[in-house]
């Protein structure tokens, strides 16, 4: 099945396609790399007549957090609710595969006759930010037929503030009695979520102690719009709908063309630099010129034109020099 035919489907709402869709923006033979292009261009803006409908979700925290366990009760949340979700776990890349090392969504409950439901886990391949070019292609792709997508990230870190760039809402989670929220503070993260999630409060004090540290950092770093929501994802779950809210209401409150925007920019940038690497990017003048360039170019650009729009830019340098 061609591209084009993939992207008429995502642009139908046809969730069948996914499967395909991901099988081709994972592929890194160089004569599929057309072809994902072409998928992009197809479910762009310009081809929907405006942005993909779908919440994009990022979902991040330290391993043991009970990110997985979550993400089942959120699944069980979103489909009660009517929405269609597909999920892409990103897990450590396999060093002599290539593939997703621990196959996250193995830890994903869900019902497979459920065709509402799409779950996928995907590599991290070298990105330090845990985001290789295939997983946003993939975000960017089912964001036009699904209602939700979630990208669930490895671990946490200073280098995963990539999830921010991808997603409209962020979702850091933090689990109570383990120090993550000192951890936090000192690392930068706490500069990323737009919701934190404490989980486990079935534990009780030690979780309302956790969320009122989380409030007294938010308060330090004048951060008052971020969301603090205390859950247990164990049956009987707690707080799940409280969460469900504060996502909805976050991507309510935000501009979210502007914000898929930029983040359109930064893939088109970390395919370049994927492809051509550091001497690509000082052809550019570095990371921060190449921004500053992309943010004055045309709004309706997709990723791949953006990306030759980059080369184009870079082999001009060299002939200057």
């Amino acid at each position: 099945m061609s591209a084009d035919d993939l992207g008429a489907r995502l642009r139908a709402g046809d969730l069948t396609a996914a499967p395909a869709v991901l099988n081709l923006v994972e592929s890194r033979a160089p004569r599929d790399q057309a072809a994902i292009g072409s998928l992009l261009a197809a479910v762009s803006p310009a081809a929907l007549g405006g942005e993909a409908p779908a919440h994009v979700v990022g979902v991040t925290g330290p391993p043991g957090a009970g990110k997985s366990t979550l993400l089942s009760a959120l699944l069980h949340g979103w489909r009660e609710r009517g929405r269609s979700v597909a999920v892409l776990a990103v897990d450590p890349s396999s060093k002599r595969s290539g593939g997703a090392l621990l196959g996250d969504r193995a830890r994903i409950e869900f019902d497979p006759a459920d065709r509402g439901v799409f779950i996928r886990s995907m590599a991290a391949g070298e990105r330090l930010g845990g985001l290789a070019p295939a997983t946003r292609a993939a975000a960017h792709a089912l964001a036009a037929a699904f209602d939700v997508v979630v990208v669930e990230t490895v671990g946490v870190g200073q280098s995963e503030t990539e999830i921010a760039e991808l997603a409209d809402t962020v979702a850091v989670i933090v689990q109570p009695g383990s120090g993550d929220a000192l951890q936090f503070i000192k690392s930068g993260i706490m500069e990323i979520p737009d919701v934190l999630v404490v989980t486990k409060a079935d534990l009780g004090q030690v979780a309302i102690r956790a969320r009122r540290d989380l409030h007294a950092a938010l308060r330090s770093l004048g951060a008052r719009d971020t969301a603090v929501v205390a859950v247990s994802s164990l049956p009987p779950t707690q707080g799940i709908d409280d969460l469900l809210d504060a996502l909805d209401a976050h991507r309510a409150r935000i501009d979210v063309p502007a914000r898929r925007l930029t983040a359109r920019r930064l893939h088109a940038l970390a395919d370049y630099v994927e492809e051509h690497g550091a001497r690509g990017l000082r052809a550019l003048g570095g990371r921060r010129a190449a921004e500053k360039w992309l943010a004055t170019q045309d709004p309706a650009l997709d990723v791949a034109a953006l990306v030759a729009a980059l080369a184009a830019r870079a082999d001009a340098s060299a002939g200057g020099v």
